[in-house]
């Protein structure tokens, strides 16, 4: 397997890193944005990029989109709808349609 070329960057906040895809995402900076608690601080950092896109914050707007909808979302992946549904459960909730 060949090794991926990574270029270093630096992003606004002047943290140097480096990258080998286009993503612009710092991941100095996108560590330091990561909820200490709540249902989005157990997802990937893309995963609850993609949460946050939609505007959902709470548990209860995530239960009110159904789980086809949030698994089409750009950053979502199967391993993070485990995560989602029990958060769900805990509050008594569910995904729309459910």
């Amino acid at each position: 397997m060949a090794a991926t070329e990574k270029d270093l960057r630096t992003c606004s906040n002047v943290h140097s890193y480096y990258k080998s895809s286009d993503c612009p995402t710092c991941p100095d900076c996108e560590q330091a944005r990561k909820p200490e608690s709540g249902f989005l601080a157990s997802l990937s950092a893309p995963a609850r990029r993609a949460l946050e896109g939609l505007g959902i914050s709470s548990i209860q707007q995530l239960a009110t989109y159904m789980e086809k909808e949030i698994l089409q979302l750009h950053g979502m992946g199967p391993a993070s709808m485990p995560k989602l549904r029990a958060a769900l459960q805990e509050e008594g909730l569910s995904f729309r349609g459910e």
